[in-house]
């Protein structure tokens, strides 16, 4: 019997706010318990070319384990093989079309080769399972932004939040949305809140770097920014914004005028 448990790890194809979530079974044989926790502590610890190895050892003995599929199909979107991924997702799917981690999985993926349509699919689906599933909340909000939706992408980041008080990055595009919006003073409000908390929370600090400029508060903006480039110097990146990070295009114009200072 496979039950599953969720684990996260960060990477950088899609941003740190992105997810994976890995599935742990639990068996009665020992062995095969333990090559697949080792597969999944190399895919943790960020072992991943390694952790692929293992992954495609332990499904060449158990082909039709659904959370080994997912978890391979993580480990290949993070490497850079998307479309291997999706297969891996959808194997696991077939195999179990009941369990969500893979539609989120697979979502993922999506975004990362701009299939916003089927993207949003996977995680509508998700939230017809699950409504306080904030992880695909938080990544239907992206796929909305990503198509100009900046009024969905903010509703959707707010309960994302609501439903995950301590996803900052899910506090910060809802203040990145308003501030798209013209909600400056909610915005700006957040902003100032995620840094009280999270004093070395840099896309809050970079966040409020533009908006500060926006308001001609150059000083403060300076002072934010000295910040920003000891946190994480990525920020004066406009592509990584654009296309990583995926700012609305508001602040990154903004954030572009302060660093260029005009």
């Amino acid at each position: 019997m496979i039950t599953f448990k969720k684990v996260k790890i960060c990477f950088l194809i899609i941003f740190v706010f992105l997810n994976i979530f890995f599935i742990a079974p639990c068996y009665s044989s020992s062995l095969r318990e333990d090559s697949f926790k080792n597969a999944l502590d190399l895919s943790s610890s960020g072992q991943f070319n390694l952790a692929l190895k293992e992954w495609n050892q332990y499904l060449d003995s158990y082909p039709d384990d659904a959370a080994g599929l997912s978890n391979r199909g993580n480990v290949k979107l993070v490497i850079g093989d998307l479309k291997g991924s999706i297969d891996d997702q959808n194997k696991a799917i077939s195999l179990n079309p009941t369990e969500i981690d893979p539609y989120i999985n697979r979502g993922i993926a999506e975004e990362a080769l701009g299939l916003w349509s089927q993207a949003k699919t996977d995680y509508m689906f998700v939230i017809s399972q699950d409504s306080k599933n904030f992880s695909a909340l938080y990544n239907l909000a992206n796929v909305e932004g990503s198509t100009s939706d900046w009024e969905k992408a903010r509703d959707l980041f707010s309960k994302a939040a609501l439903y995950n008080p301590g996803f900052a990055m899910a506090r910060s595009s809802m203040a990145l949305a308003d501030f798209q919006l013209g909600n400056i003073d909610e915005s700006e409000k957040e902003l100032k809140k995620l840094i009280r908390r999270y004093p070395t929370f840099a896309d809050a600090r970079a966040a409020l770097t533009a908006l500060n400029w926006s308001k001609g508060e150059s000083g403060k903006a300076e002072s934010n920014w000295i910040a920003v480039t000891e946190l994480d110097p990525r920020y004066s990146d406009e592509e990584w914004l654009k296309k990583i990070r995926r700012w609305p295009p508001q602040p990154i114009r903004d954030l572009m005028n302060f660093i260029d200072l005009k």
